[in-house]
């Protein structure tokens, strides 16, 4: 079986950024996500069109592809009375938005009574390289088109 929208793929992965292993699968545990559901990033999730049990590739993912490029204009400085608790530079934290959405940012430095965040993703504007085993595919059941995204073997339905 081929993989393709609406079907649910396993894959085994290292993300490399600069020669530098940025992220993988831990062995024995794939990635499993639901194709054609933006559940993984574009760029990778398009070259995995079409591939099968078995099949290795290689993946390099342009920024555009990928996290997007880095925005200057998403680094900001907030005030230190914003934060409850010690504030660690390179720590991530989640900010809430007016419209109930949860945006992620790193601390890239405190300096007395202001803190300057970054909401860009830790990879935008860096080109991604992966390795890539695809381990298996299937179709999706219906409570996972539903959903929109794959139920592991260990994932447990009453967070959906």
């Amino acid at each position: 079986m081929k993989i393709a929208q609406d079907k649910v793929a396993e894959i085994e992965y290292v993300l490399t950024v600069d020669g530098k292993v940025e992220d993988q699968s831990e062995p024995g545990d794939p990635l499993v996500y639901l194709h054609g559901h933006n559940n993984i990033i574009p760029g990778l999730e398009d070259a995995l069109e079409g591939h099968e049990a078995g099949d290795k590739l290689s993946v390099t993912v342009t920024p555009e592809n990928g996290y997007g490029e880095r925005d200057d204009e998403n680094v900001q400085v907030l005030p230190r009375a914003d934060f409850d608790d010690d504030i660690e530079v390179g720590a991530s934290y989640f900010a809430q938005s007016d419209d109930g959405s949860v945006n992620p940012f790193t601390v890239m430095l405190v300096s007395g009574d202001d803190v300057t965040v970054d909401f860009n993703p830790p990879l935008a504007g860096q080109t991604l390289n992966f390795e890539v085993t695809v381990v298996e595919v299937r179709d999706a059941t219906a409570e996972e088109l539903e959903h929109g995204h794959a139920h592991g073997e260990d994932m447990d339905d009453e967070d959906e």
